[in-house]
């Protein structure tokens, strides 16, 4: 069952986001209007060393008011691949420069409202290179367990969907090997 698109407009734009107007009709006949959020799209770096931990960022999101632990992540810039991204935000938002980045694994966490597509890439080690850059990005940063990982998104340290997808996924891949 398809949803046909009429059309779309642009209610509001900036740099982060834009909110459009689409003029759909669903499978049933029925044509509405539906608010679409368009996003640039996100890379996500899940930093695994040698004695099995993640590399992760303690922060504080004001939207939601919440604390909770993240993988560095950040918008794919233009003329940047989100490859490129994973490795420039890893380094910028930890100090820590990733080994060879390889795709781990692609989702759209909320396309029923967004276009956003999260680029969730995997890196094995990494070398300390210096402070982090980005000064407004965390409170701390530090090499998590993985074994540690599933009790923390079970007690809701850990909940945003680009680390969540990024985090699930590699102990899925981990429980494999």
């Amino acid at each position: 069952m398809r949803w046909k698109t009429h059309g779309e407009r642009q209610i509001y734009t900036n740099e982060w986001v834009n909110l459009c107007l689409a003029d759909v009709q669903q499978p049933d006949g029925q044509r509405l209007a539906y608010h679409v959020v368009r996003l640039r799209h996100l890379a996500v770096a899940t930093v695994v060393n040698r004695r099995q931990e993640v590399l992760m960022m303690w922060r504080h999101r004001f939207i939601t008011d919440s604390w909770a632990w993240e993988l560095p992540m950040g918008l794919v810039e233009e003329g940047e691949t989100p490859e490129e991204t994973a490795a420039r935000e890893v380094l910028e938002e930890t100090g820590w420069r990733p080994g060879p980045i390889k795709p781990l694994i692609y989702a759209e966490p909320a396309n029923g409202i967004t276009d956003s597509q999260h680029h969730v890439f995997r890196a094995d080690g990494a070398t300390y290179a210096g402070p982090p850059t980005e000064k407004n990005e965390s409170d701390r940063i530090e090499w998590i367990p993985l074994a540690k990982v599933r009790a923390m998104i079970d007690r809701r340290e850990i909940v945003s969907s680009g680390s969540l997808v990024g985090l699930l996924y590699l102990l899925m891949d981990e429980a494999f090997r």
